[in-house]
């Protein structure tokens, strides 16, 4: 069975003749063109897609030729599916396709009666063949071009390294060398799923997070490796939205993928490689600090500012200081967008991926004496000591210490993720009950957070200008009954935290 090994990165189409100027490109030992029309092929009901199977055909000189592909997963961008070719003769032909099941599903009569075109890919691709290493060959193609269907169009900007010969790690060493000058960012989503979309006219959407595949008998770094893949791709879902959309959702998003693969790297640090989290931390850290400038001042804006405007609609000096406070979110919305749009995003994707590649997460060592052998151990370990971490804030914190009440929430925010990380080896509905529970704890702390920072955010919008001055007061007076309440609620609060009891592990 012919397997194919690719990395795919997205490229703006604006940094296409930079790419092509690149002076890694100019060593190449060879450059060729071609022009690729192809046509893919599915049912109406999409059987094919949903097996994670494509077909198409693909212009070839006088003929055509048919490919099959199935299940094509990126993990960060990284790509390794088998493939079977097979020149087309009129006819669609699967007799030498050698997976059973693949074929059998190809050769359903429903499915093969009721193949039809879907959509269609144009493009024009470049291919220089590198020589990175003796004994290793990469292809490096750029595709530029446009997908159609039923009379939509969406084009086509991205870059394949495929591996000829040597080691996978190969691929990560020239993207890393072609991403330096330039914004290369893993690509998730094929050119076929991309035109599964145009074909259904499926509109993008802020992407949540979901459950990464892990199981009990797991190597807890087999586990974190799986994880981690799912919080960047949770990342990277979102990276296109918050470049080209104004919904500020998938800023949000991005900000608790971020989260969420920091919360991972703590949770999983005492099996961790020495050399892996300390390249990751410092990036890490300066997109969490960009994403949380736009964040804080979307939520200041929408939460705080905005219900008093509203009520207060004829009130000059409110309006003039939303107007302000619109001001700074939209210019920092620009720097955020700018932020992203550099290549050093790219590179903190690569260097996680090809950090997630490497030999000591896929093939990890035999647990020691002094490390549990299972995830399942691990996570009895690790969930119990962050649920004594937890209880132990919950009993110092006071609802006039408002430092403290902040670290209980980032506690209890880390146990939640957790959870949810190890949901797959939880009872569904106890697993639910706890993680509403610290869903609203979490929800609760938060917004006395948001409370206690506006002032100073409003007061600096404000500067010396007495009108505006009194708005931020005004703003704080409105507030205040919902202030005293949510103060009043804490010892509650602090009593659930203390009776918390996790689901079992399973």
């Amino acid at each position: 069975m012919p397997t194919q090994i690719a990395l795919k990165l997205g490229l703006p189409e604006a940094s296409q003749a930079l790419f092509v100027r690149h002076p890694l490109l100019r060593r190449a030992a060879s450059r060729r063109n071609e022009s690729l029309v192809s046509i893919y092929y599915d049912t109406r009901r999409l059987d094919l897609h949903r097996k994670a199977i494509s077909l198409r055909l693909r212009k070839q000189g006088d003929g055509w030729l048919q490919t099959v592909k199935h299940n094509a997963e990126s993990e960060g961008g990284l790509t390794t599916r088998p493939e079977w070719d097979t020149p087309y003769l009129n006819h669609f032909d699967f007799s030498a396709i050698d997976d059973a099941a693949v074929r059998a599903r190809l050769e359903k009569p429903r499915v093969a009666q009721g193949l039809t075109a879907l959509f269609e890919t144009s493009f024009r691709r470049t291919i220089w063949q590198l020589h990175p290493a003796p004994g290793s060959t990469v292809l490096v193609m750029l595709d530029r071009g446009w997908i159609a269907s039923n009379g939509r169009r969406a084009p086509i900007s991205e870059v394949e390294l495929e591996l000829v010969s040597g080691s996978p790690a190969r691929l990560y060493e020239v993207a890393f060398e072609l991403a330096a000058r330039i914004p290369l960012t893993p690509e998730l989503i094929s050119k076929a799923e991309r035109g599964y979309r145009l074909a259904s006219d499926t509109k993008g959407a802020p992407v949540r997070a979901t459950a990464a595949p892990i199981a009990a008998a797991d190597h807890p770094l087999v586990a974190f490796r799986a994880i981690a893949l799912n919080c960047l791709a949770h990342l990277h879902l979102n990276h296109a939205g918050a470049l080209r959309d104004g919904d500020p959702e998938y800023v949000h998003q991005m900000r608790v993928a971020t989260r969420r693969l920091r919360a991972a790297m703590r949770m999983f640090a005492p099996v961790l490689p020495a050399d892996f989290v300390a390249p990751l931390v410092p990036p890490l850290r300066e997109l969490m600090t960009t994403l949380g400038r736009t964040r804080d001042l979307d939520v200041l804006l929408a939460e705080i500012v905005g219900p008093v405007s509203a009520a207060l609609a004829d009130d000059p000096r409110i309006s003039a200081l939303a107007g302000i406070l619109t001001d700074r979110l939209y210019a920092t919305r620009e720097e955020t967008v700018d932020f992203l749009a550099r290549p050093g995003y790219g590179h903190l994707q690569l260097q996680a991926a090809a950090l997630l590649h490497g030999k000591a997460l896929i093939e990890p060592p035999p647990p020691d004496a002094e490390q549990p052998a299972t995830l399942l151990d691990f996570a009895r370990r690790r969930l119990r000591k962050l649920q004594r971490d937890t209880h132990h804030l919950a009993e110092l914190a006071r609802i006039d210490d408002p430092a403290a009440l902040h670290q209980l929430r980032i506690a209890i925010k880390r146990l939640r993720y957790a959870l949810e990380f190890f949901g797959p080896l939880l009872p569904r509905r106890s697993f639910t009950t706890a993680s509403k529970q610290l869903a609203t704890l979490q929800d609760k702390l938060g917004q006395l957070n948001d409370l206690a920072n506006a002032g100073a955010v409003l007061m600096a919008c404000a500067g010396s200008d007495p009108a505006l001055r009194e708005a931020v007061a005004l703003i704080g007076g409105w507030h205040g009954p919902r202030h005293a309440a949510l103060l009043a609620s804490v010892p509650d609060q602090l009593e659930v935290v203390r009776k918390l009891r996790l689901p079992k592990l399973k």
